[in-house]
């Protein structure tokens, strides 16, 4: 079995693009940590302020589909650096808004910068290191994803406790001008695929509607903890019947589409497609609900939170290199199946862990869920390319990005709505026996049961949410049949 070692000028090259997504993966994961900072600063309301990252949501999707035109017509090189200066540009804006609404309009500047730099990122590092290590380049794409929310939500607290919201913004200008120096000196020439590639505008449309309709209707759901209530489910509809009608529309442009449907007769694509979606739940619900327990129920700061994730965050960083090498040898098919058990075995015992848990040990079982974790968005993304030609190669970026922003709106708001409703439910039943009288308990008592009572509620909801994302990991294991394995012809 021959080892396909990626050459330094290549890795050079994979590094400084890399680098260039650094900005916007730091900057997401940190807004969260700063709403109630941009509600008492611009004297606004959450649900006005919590615009400021569904509109980035929003602008990130428009944006993910036109990447495939634009790197089909014009040059790599140059349209990711316009992408990174309109991030820079995005970014002070944001720094030096004078109120809410002007901060939402340059979040939709960085929004559809993001929405530009993410989908190019995977496509010129396949395009620069070719099939054959896809796996590897891959495995350096997934470095900035793993330390954007470890780092993230670090740094913002830092800057929130010493200095202003507004340096959220300005620490991404120094990374920006780095990554626009470099990609100038370093990054070579990607010459367009077609030239004379006629932007689909219709297709493009029909995608953005779906794609957008269906995240935001998903947002609304995690704000109200519910898929029931009246705007995601409009949403929702609007959001399916536009993808109905994009089918309809790719049939009849065939291999003209943004998206051609030819595509999903790759299984490798598919089955990278049905786990980047499953992932959203296994991977980012999961990171929406550990920060949440270390600060509500082991009553964490911010950044002790976010401190007391470091061994998830290592354990990923050891499973990085080794995935990425294996993908290329053996497949995907076993390094995601592998990865998705070990996934299992450090999740599951959340159901379980309370506050009395000693922390070394919730960290050995993070440590653990970390190397499952590593092991999982690396060969999915690479196998996502299994069997396409280099023209080919655009869309497929495009089509996965879109269906892993949907499952990682759908997984945060599964997760959120369950945590909730579990906590509502419960809630609820706790008072109608306390009215009822089934707790005899002394009056001097009742406000000390009554508050242990609610604490292990909180408990027990987040405990249901770890138990639903391991479901989400037995479910993993179903498209790791259609997965590549290139063991059988060794």
């Amino acid at each position: 079995m021959a080892k396909n070692k990626i050459s330094k000028e290549t890795m050079l090259v994979a590094w400084v693009v890399v680098f260039g997504a650094m900005a916007p993966l730091l900057d997401s994961t940190m807004m969260n940590i700063v709403i109630n900072s941009l509600v008492r600063d611009l004297n606004s309301t959450v649900t006005t302020v919590q615009w400021t990252i569904t509109g980035y949501l929003l602008a990130t999707g428009v944006a993910v589909p036109f990447s495939s035109w634009l790197i089909n017509k014009f040059d790599g090189k140059y349209v990711f650096l316009t992408g990174e200066i309109l991030f820079a540009l995005g970014s002070i804006l944001s720094a030096i808004s004078p109120g809410i609404n002007f901060l939402i309009v340059a979040r939709l500047v960085q929004g559809f910068a993001g929405g530009l730099i993410m989908p190019l990122l995977t496509t010129l590092l396949v395009q620069t290191a070719g099939a054959d290590s896809m796996g590897q380049m891959m495995a350096t794409v997934g470095l900035p994803i793993i330390l954007g929310p470890l780092l993230g939500p670090v740094i913002g607290g830092i800057i929130i406790k010493f200095l202003s919201w507004r340096w959220i913004f300005w620490v991404n200008i120094p990374v920006a001008i780095v990554s626009i120096a470099l990609i100038l000196w370093k990054m070579p020439n990607y010459p367009a695929q077609n030239k004379h590639a006629k932007l689909d505008i219709v297709g493009i449309s029909l995608l953005v509607a779906s794609s957008s309709s269906i995240i935001y209707g998903m947002v609304k759901a995690a704000h109200q903890a519910t898929f029931t209530n009246d705007t995601t489910i409009t949403f929702l509809i609007i959001g399916l019947l536009s993808l109905l009608l994009y089918i309809g529309w790719a049939m009849l442009r065939r291999k003209y589409a943004v998206i051609p449907l030819k595509l999903f007769g790759f299984a490798s694509f598919d089955g990278a497609a049905v786990g980047l979606f499953i992932a959203g739940t296994l991977l980012n619900g999961a990171m929406l609900l550990l920060p949440l327990y270390f600060q509500n129920v082991e009553h964490m700061s911010v950044i002790m939170a976010a401190l007391a994730l470091f061994p998830q965050g290592l354990g990923m960083l050891i499973a990085r290199p080794l995935t990425g090498r294996l993908t290329d040898s053996i497949g995907a098919k076993y390094v995601v199946l592998v990865s998705t058990i070990i996934t299992f075995v450090g999740t599951i015992p959340f159901y379980w862990i309370n506050q009395s848990t000693n922390y070394w040990l919730v960290a050995l079982i993070l440590l653990i869920r970390g190397i499952g974790a590593g092991g999982i968005f690396t060969p999915l993304m690479a196998d996502s390319y299994t069997g396409m030609q280099k023209n080919d190669v655009p869309s497929a970026t495009v089509g996965t990005r879109i269906i892993q922003n949907i499952g990682s709106a759908f997984g945060s708001a599964l997760i959120t709505t369950l945590v909730t409703s579990y906590s509502k439910t419960q809630v609820k039943l706790f008072e109608k026996h306390l009215t009822d009288g089934k707790y005899h308990i002394a009056a001097s008592h009742l406000t000390e049961f009554v508050h242990t009572h609610l604490v292990n509620i909180r408990l027990e909801s987040f405990q249901y949410g770890f138990l639903m994302i391991s479901f989400a990991a037995l479910i993993m294991l179903i498209p790791t049949i259609f997965l590549s394995n290139k063991r059988k012809s060794v």
